[in-house]
């Protein structure tokens, strides 16, 4: 090994000394003045003390509820408008329950099947106490109308608009048990509709934060237990990273109740997620580091303080920049985008503070005898020397260009996977766990009209009724138009009917034919809703978030990276290679999504959450890796920097890699194929970037381009 990449024999003695005072250049400054509150032996008892008496008062406070629906639809949007104006309507405060009777033997339905369904909708009629006179509106209903195979038949029933998550859930629950109670065998009855797919949605995230708590935490304890080969160490980082948990999802209800924003299932799950990835690599990196400093220092004490003053900075760093990434989430139109970015962005502030105080002061408390039985001692050898990753990051130093010319292409190679893949999912595909509503709209499909199923509503001006009926009428797509009512001041409400299937792209079409010739006639103030408009409204929203918001997340990333460097071509380098990694991921994840797991699509949102998280967190590997190779440059110059930076870092960096990714799996065991996605894609991205990107295409990139790529400043070896 060439004499100026040998690590020295004696590590401490390269350091820079003060002239003046005599002590090292690291000795100072606000990490290790804060190194030395918390590690000193007084300092870590009344940091434990304060962490645990703050996180009680917080527990005490209590939180909001997370059981609501992802709201995905702009408050401005036109279907949004309509439902608002809706409320004027007599009958406006509620929202149909649908209940769908067939056999289930497949055939058609007897007098008695008729008779037995009429029944079932009385009884259903009184459930919903919220919606005046129901009940007597169900006794004096016409007989229901079988559809035309004569093998299903409906009933609509009012839900109060006013039910919402829990409470949504209990009422169609009770519905579903009213509906199907005294039923001839053989008739089975499901209950679809608007309030029927809430209510699916929010109970199937009943118990999910749970069971997503415990299974995050089983899967980064084994993997704790794997990287620290000690029985006891694991438990010092799961422990504050769990407590920070719970203390952030906590602190991201209040925090969003007060911007008006409503926490939901998806939204306190990937909070979880980010949380737990992110302080178990916070922990990870500190961990490290205190290791290494205990080869250097016979007191555990002044290690962890050496520590924490290396590695503060760069976990600060890694954070502010994940945290102002998910900021640029506030400037979405889809509400439900926006509570993710402010209830992410305060768990990972929460999960910051516990790794920079509590967990060092806990790390103080237990002493070096924590690492049992691989405890490490001063004067041990240099982990830079020699090694797997030392072996490596020369090889890739060695030969960069080689390096490049083979993981570019494939990076490349694995975006392609995008190509043909639809985007968009409709409301009946949201589900990965059977959901009532989704088989009861599935049977109506089968035996009714594609359009009479879900209904598209119009309003306009009642003194334009008659070029608003002739304009619907005249629209392609449209195959049937009635007015269902009107109020007081001169709003009339249309039923259409639509022949495409709904959510289909012809349903989507003919919703934007429509409001485009409606829009036409002078006067008429006409707006299109429904579920399709909704779905459209949702779709092209989360089009022109995922268009404004990308852009932001780069700048932010870019500039967080400028300041943190103080360099420019460095920063550029690894922005694009971020980027590549980022796009390359959502490439693989969705060709795995459709052709292995077999998803009809890629939800759209998935593709703006996965590139925030891919970019952001990518970034924070490589953070770690190049604060450490920017401390080895100038003592080593940027060749041999990079190589011991990869070789220091490589281990720390792997381990908490393969933890973020298999937290983010995890996303797996809740119910909507979103989540299940953004976890395929995530996780597959995080491993590209922690064993292709970070491993070998930053360490040939900056050998390649060499001390340029510190410009303008330069190493001092360098010069």
């Amino acid at each position: 090994m060439p004499s100026s990449t040998r690590p020295p024999a004696d590590p401490t003695a390269v350091r820079p000394v003060d002239a003046q005072t005599g002590k090292r250049r690291d000795e100072r400054g606000p990490w290790w003045g804060l190194g030395g509150l918390v590690s000193s032996r007084a300092g870590a008892w009344v940091v434990l003390l304060l962490g645990v008496l703050l996180s009680g008062a917080v527990f005490a406070a209590g939180s909001s509820s997370s059981s609501t629906a992802p709201d995905s639809r702009p408050a401005d949007a036109e279907s949004s408008r309509v439902e608002a104006l809706l409320a004027t309507f007599p009958d406006g405060d509620v929202a149909p329950a649908i209940a769908v009777y067939s056999r289930a033997d497949g055939g058609e339905l007897t007098g008695a099947d008729l008779a037995a369904a009429a029944q079932s909708r009385s009884r259903m009629y009184t459930v919903d106490r919220g919606v005046a006179g129901a009940a007597d509106e169900g006794a004096q209903a016409a007989p229901v109308v079988p559809s035309p195979d004569r093998k299903a038949t409906l009933a609509i029933v009012p839900v109060s608009t006013d039910r919402t998550g829990g409470d949504l859930a209990d009422v169609v629950a009770d519905l579903r048990t009213q509906a199907a109670t005294g039923l001839p065998a053989g008739l089975v009855v499901q209950v679809t509709g608007g309030p029927a797919f809430g209510a699916d949605t929010a109970g199937a995230f009943a118990g999910a934060d749970l069971r997503l708590l415990l299974v995050t935490a089983a899967v980064v304890a084994v993997l704790l237990l794997l990287t620290y080969r000690s029985p006891v160490l694991w438990l010092v980082p799961l422990l504050v990273v769990g407590l920070a948990d719970r203390v952030a999802q906590i602190l991201a209800g209040h925090v969003g109740d007060g911007l008006g924003l409503s926490l939901d299932g998806s939204t306190t799950g990937i909070t979880s997620v980010l949380v737990f990835g992110a302080g178990t690599n916070y922990a990870l990196l500190l961990v490290s580091r205190y290791r290494e400093e205990l080869r250097r220092e016979t007191d555990h004490r002044r290690a962890l303080r050496r520590a924490l003053r290396h590695t503060g900075p760069a976990v600060l760093a890694s954070n502010v920049t994940v945290v102002l990434a998910l900021a640029t989430l506030l400037v979405a139109a889809i509400p439900s985008t926006r509570i993710l970015g402010v209830a992410a962005a305060t768990g990972l502030l929460v999960a910051l503070a516990y790794a920079v105080l509590l967990l060092p002061a806990a790390l103080a408390v237990c002493g070096r005898g924590l690492f049992w039985p691989f405890v490490p001692r001063a004067g041990d050898p240099d982990p830079a020397a020699g090694g797997g990753w030392y072996r490596l990051a020369s090889g890739v130093a060695r030969r960069p260009v080689l390096v490049l010319g083979i993981t570019v292409p494939l990076l490349f190679v694995c975006a392609l996977g995008l190509s043909g893949v639809r985007i968009g999912l409709e409301q009946t595909q949201q589900f990965r766990v059977a959901a009532q509503s989704v088989d009861g709209f599935e049977t109506l499909r089968a035996h009714y009209p594609a359009g009479q199923v879900n209904p598209t509503t119009v309003l306009a001006r009642t003194d334009s009724s008659a070029a608003v009926r002739s304009t619907i009428t005249e629209t392609p797509g449209v195959v049937g138009v009635r007015p269902t009512g009107s109020t007081a001041d001169g709003l009339t409400r249309w039923q259409v009917v639509l022949g495409a299937d709904p959510a289909s792209p012809g349903a989507f079409d003919a919703v934007q034919a429509l409001r485009d010739r409606l829009g036409a006639i002078p006067g008429a103030q006409a707006l299109v809703g429904g579920s399709d408009a909704a779905q459209l409204d949702s779709r092209d929203a989360a089009r022109g978030d995922l268009l404004r918001i990308v852009p932001l997340i780069l700048g932010v990333v870019l500039l967080v990276l400028f300041a943190l460097l103080r360099a420019v071509v460095g920063p550029l380098l690894l922005i694009a290679a971020t980027t590549l990694s980022a796009v390359a991921a959502i490439g693989a994840g969705a060709w795995l999504s459709t052709r292995v797991f077999g998803f009809p699509g890629l939800e759209t949102s998935v593709l703006l959450f996965s590139f925030l998280f891919l970019v952001a967190l990518g970034v924070d590997y490589t953070i770690f890796l190049v604060t450490r190779a920017s401390e080895e440059a100038a003592e080593h110059g940027t060749r041999t920097g990079i190589v011991r930076a990869v070789a220091l870092t490589g281990g720390v960096i792997t381990s908490a890699g393969v933890v973020l990714a298999a937290v983010f799996v995890v996303l797996g065991v809740l119910p909507l194929i979103t989540l299940t996605q953004i976890g395929i894609t995530v996780g597959i991205g995080i491993l590209l970037d922690t064993f292709v990107v970070r491993t070998v295409v930053i360490p040939a990139l900056f050998t390649l381009v060499g001390p340029r790529v510190w410009w303008p400043s330069t190493p001092a070896a360098d010069r």
